[in-house]
């Protein structure tokens, strides 16, 4: 346990951010599996909807450093290229 107060302001400020970094790649991840699964159901509408959604959410992560930047392209490039195939 710290004994300094700095050390113990660092444990709360640390929990905040992981609890914020949580929701960010939760959100991220929920909005992908919305747009696959609209892709398994293929229903297009449904996915490029979800799809527009996803890439909020991904850049949102992204942005806040949750994900690299990379990552978060590579995701949106898949995701996009997966919507656009669908007949």
């Amino acid at each position: 346990m710290a004994n300094l107060k700095n050390a113990k302001k660092r444990i709360l400020v640390n929990k905040k951010k992981e609890e914020r970094n949580n929701n960010y790649a939760a959100s991220a991840k929920t909005a992908v599996k919305n747009v696959e699964r609209a892709i398994a159901k293929k229903d297009k509408e449904a996915a490029t909807a979800n799809l527009k959604t996803a890439i909020k959410r991904i850049d949102k992560a992204a942005g806040a450093k949750v994900i690299a930047k990379n990552t978060c392209a590579r995701k949106k490039s898949r995701l996009t290229k997966k919507v656009n195939s669908m007949e």
